[in-house]
């Protein structure tokens, strides 16, 4: 029933880090809540904080044996509002009307979830982060400056920097950027943690190892039957299960693409000004952050491929060239890696996730919260999904809707349906 993926491979560097455990436990009978999730990632944790706060029963299980064993500690956790396809791009796609909108909707999500993360008190090292996004080989100067324009007539403020002044403010030999504001970076695992033991503090229940093997909806709930042989009747399923789909969900229209990353040694005496994010408009792009004790992550070097032992096989070679390539964009740096990991990620065509009810199963929401933006992604979801459940529908449900991203996939590419 579900798609079984390895969703990652190598170290992590968040591993490095002390997070708190979650406390699971075995399911030994049927059980029965309004909200059932699946999924014990960051996704399943917003959600489950989200509508344990709203005051619904929840249930959360995931196949492994607890949470943030899945694709949760190979995020970089660039929690960025700048979307994958570029405003410029994305206005092509969905409208000019539209795709503003999704701009400024993941704006939005990013503010929202650092509000949501000082509101609790969560202890995730977060802090707001600047961002540069610098030419590369798929934007020039000229597109980069056109681009910020654009962001700033949907009422997204941006600066764009020539090569002058972005070697005076942050040192790097390009030919421009544009400068961005008010995106945050967090230590994921300490984030997911702390989320999910707040809603357990709600009396969310929480089981694991627990597969789904078998789901039945009507009009009047869901009933889900596990590999134990158990069954959990909810009001509601919430599929959290990032890129291992369950079979209600759409298995069109997207794809699994393969990615690596690294991180350096503990280097603060070689950070570059303000440690604002910075990302390349190139194909392979590469992206990089600071820790806070130093240390830089540094990944891209995409490929469109799913074989997971494939992509472990190249993890030496793709992170040698994100070392060398972080090199020479940043010469003052040590780019010896301390820590390198590959890693799988969903993309679809407009970049922009797939989230609410599943087409004929009102009662099932899922997050395909996929692309580069995926934490950003998760927050939007989270509201989206919560607002349906409680009566109080979103007003942009229908910009991320399955039935909107179904129709626009058939018309962009409909050999991937055939």
């Amino acid at each position: 029933m579900t798609r079984h993926l390895d969703l990652r491979g190598g170290k992590p560097v968040w591993v490095t880090y002390k997070a708190p455990e979650v406390p699971v436990h075995e399911l030994t009978r049927d059980a029965k809540c309004d909200v059932l999730i699946v999924g014990m990632g960051i996704s399943g944790a917003m959600m489950a904080e989200s509508l344990t706060d709203a005051g619904f029963s929840v249930i959360v299980i995931d196949r492994r044996d607890g949470a943030m064993l899945g694709s949760t500690p190979a995020t970089t956790a660039l929690v960025q509002f700048e979307i994958d396809q570029p405003l410029s791009t994305l206005s092509k796609k969905l409208g000019t009307a539209k795709a503003e909108q999704a701009w400024r909707r993941s704006r939005n999500a990013v503010a929202n979830l650092q509000a949501r993360i000082e509101d609790l008190g969560i202890p995730c090292d977060h802090e707001p982060r600047n961002s540069l996004f610098i030419v590369g080989d798929v934007m020039d100067a000229d597109a980069l400056k056109a681009e910020a324009d654009m962001r700033r007539a949907a009422g997204i403020y941006s600066r764009f920097l020539n090569a002058s002044e972005l070697s005076h403010e942050f040192g790097l030999e390009r030919e421009g950027a544009i400068l961005s504001f008010d995106n945050l970076a967090i230590n994921p695992r300490k984030l997911t943690a702390h989320l999910h033991l707040k809603a357990i503090e709600r009396g969310a229940r929480y089981f694991a190892p627990v597969e789904a093997v078998e789901v039945k909806d009507s009009c009047d709930g869901v009933e889900v039957t596990t590999d134990s042989g158990h069954t959990i009747s909810a009001d509601h399923l919430v599929l959290a299960t990032g890129y291992e789909l369950l079979d209600p969900a759409p298995q069109s229209g997207h794809k699994i693409i393969s990615t690596w990353a690294i991180a350096t040694e503990p280097q603060p005496e070689n950070l570059w000004p303000k440690e604002t994010f910075i990302w390349e408009a190139s194909d392979p792009y590469l992206y990089l952050r600071t820790l806070p004790d130093g240390r830089v992550i540094c990944g891209g070097e995409d490929e469109d491929f799913t074989d997971e032992d494939k992509r472990d096989a190249m993890l030496q070679e793709k992170t040698e060239r994100i070392s060398a390539k972080m090199k020479a964009l940043m010469p003052k740096l040590d780019t010896k890696p301390a820590f390198r990991w590959s890693g799988s990620f969903g993309v679809t065509e407009t970049g922009l996730p797939w989230i609410g009810a599943l087409p004929s199963h009102p009662r099932i929401f899922s997050m395909m919260g996929y692309g580069g933006n995926g934490i950003t992604y998760s927050r939007i979801g989270v509201e989206l999904v919560t607002g349906a459940l409680t009566g109080n529908p979103d007003s942009d449900a229908d910009l991320f809707a399955f039935t909107s991203g179904v129709s626009l996939i058939r018309r962009l590419i409909p050999t991937a349906l055939a």
